[in-house]
C-alpha cells in the first residue's frame, strides 16, 4: 500500500466556505477523473484551527486541507502521476489550481504508517 498526503492551502481572499465548495463541487471531480483506476481511496481532510491550549489564541494552520490518496502498490501510484502529468491533464489540473489554491505553499509526501493499539491495556 501506498499512501500520499499532500497539504494545501486556499488562495488568498477566498474564505473557507467558498474553499470547501469549490473544491468539493469542482475540483475533486478533475482528481477523480485522473486518480480513477490507479488509487483506491481519496480523502480530503479540511483543518478546523484550535486555540492554543495555554494562551487560548487561535492559531490559523499553515494548510487548511490534507488530501489523501491510497494506492494499492508503487505502480499504481506511479501510473497515477503519469496519468496525470500527460501534458491535457497537467494543463487541466493547472488551471484548476490557479482558482483555489495558494501553490507555493503547496507540500506534497508519502508516508510509512505505524499504528498503536491503544484499546487495551
Amino acid at each position: 500500500m501506498v499512501k500520499m498526503i499532500v497539504l494545501l492551502k486556499r488562495r488568498p481572499g477566498m474564505t473557507m466556505t467558498e474553499f470547501i465548495d469549490y473544491y468539493e463541487t469542482h475540483h475533486r471531480l478533475i482528481g477523480e477523473k485522473y486518480l480513477r483506476g490507479h488509487a483506491i481511496r481519496y480523502v480530503r481532510r479540511y483543518l478546523a484551527p484550535l486555540p492554543d491550549p495555554v494562551s487560548g489564541v487561535l492559531q490559523e494552520p499553515d494548510h487548511d486541507v490534507v488530501m489523501e490518496t491510497w494506492y494499492p502498490d508503487q505502480a499504481a501510484c506511479d501510473a497515477a502521476m503519469a496519468a496525470i502529468s500527460e501534458p491535457a491533464a497537467a494543463a487541466e489540473i493547472a488551471a484548476d489550481e490557479l482558482k483555489l489554491f495558494d501553490r507555493p505553499k503547496l507540500r506534497a509526501f508519502t508516508v510509512r504508517e505505524f499504528e498503536s493499539d491503544i484499546t487495551s491495556g
